[in-house]
């Protein structure tokens, strides 16, 4: 049995690292063929087990479908739990987003929970990872600790009031901004646009940032709004969700034709 694995085409890390800004979208259909179509055109996939109905049977169809695209598959765990994401990354995720982060404590437990001992507490059993036994060993352990992904979700203001303990965990690959969640734990639920709430992310960006802990947002499909965020110094950004896309093309279709329609319908007053 060998004992490293292959090296990853990691399209993810690789924008960040030229300073590029990575660009994926959020899937939350149970349909790999969705993650299919899409992940050739992307740098990452964000497959959401947080708030869609995701099993580990529909998230394994989905890295498989992704595997060999170049993109980044990056899986949103339900929630900071080491069962949790051990279950997702033994699937062959690259990595884990994890939600709710709001402590350094928070921040300790999701890293440790994505690498093997003695930098962290997951337990060995890497199926797909390992190629189904064709790695394994010391070597395969340092390197899948090496190549791990751990994203933390900051979506509450006491993660904006702990940041700078936060940053400071060895181990943390990203930060991903929660807009909605973070405006409801400032009793501003529904109100992402307020400045209150805009002075908080802006917080995170900048010290994650300055820290070298690239930042970004899942957005809607606007390409407006995705540029503005980046140039507010978003590194990486989900450009809307396999839901959001197909009804924005949907309603995109639908408008020009209704458009139309009231043109002819005009027309035909007249005449």
């Amino acid at each position: 049995m060998a004992e490293t694995m292959k090296t990853k085409d990691d399209r993810f890390l690789q924008r960040l690292e030229r300073r590029q800004t990575a660009l994926g979208t959020v899937i939350s259909s149970l349909d790999p063929a969705i993650t299919e179509l899409v992940a050739e055109d992307l740098d990452f996939v964000w497959i959401d087990m947080e708030h869609s109905p995701q099993t580990l049977v529909t998230l394994q169809g989905h890295l498989m479908a992704a595997k060999g695209t170049g993109a980044t598959t990056l899986v949103r765990v339900p929630w900071n739990d080491a069962v949790n994401i051990k279950q997702v990354l033994d699937c062959g995720a690259a990595g884990v987003i994890v939600p709710m982060v709001r402590t350094v404590e928070d921040a300790r437990l999701a890293v440790s929970s994505c690498l093997y001992p003695p930098r962290g507490v997951r337990g060995f059993g890497p199926r797909r990872p390992s190629h189904y036994g064709r790695f394994g060993g010391p070597s395969f352990c340092r390197q899948a600790n090496d190549q791990m992904i751990c994203i933390l979700q900051i979506e509450h203001i006491d993660a904006v009031n702990n940041i700078d303990s936060i940053l400071n965990v060895p181990g943390i690959t990203a930060l991903v901004i929660g807009p909605n969640d973070l405006a409801g734990s400032m009793n501003l639920m529904g109100d992402t646009s307020n400045p209150a709430v805009q002075q908080a992310i802006k917080v995170v960006t900048e010290k994650g940032n300055r820290a070298g802990i690239p930042v970004g947002i899942g957005l809607g499909p606007q390409a407006e709004a995705i540029r503005e965020w980046i140039g507010k110094g978003m590194r990486w950004v989900a450009v809307g969700s396999d839901i959001s896309l197909l009804l924005g093309a949907l309603q995109g279709v639908l408008g020009s034709l209704r458009a139309v329609d009231a043109l002819v319908d005009a027309s035909i007053k007249v005449d």
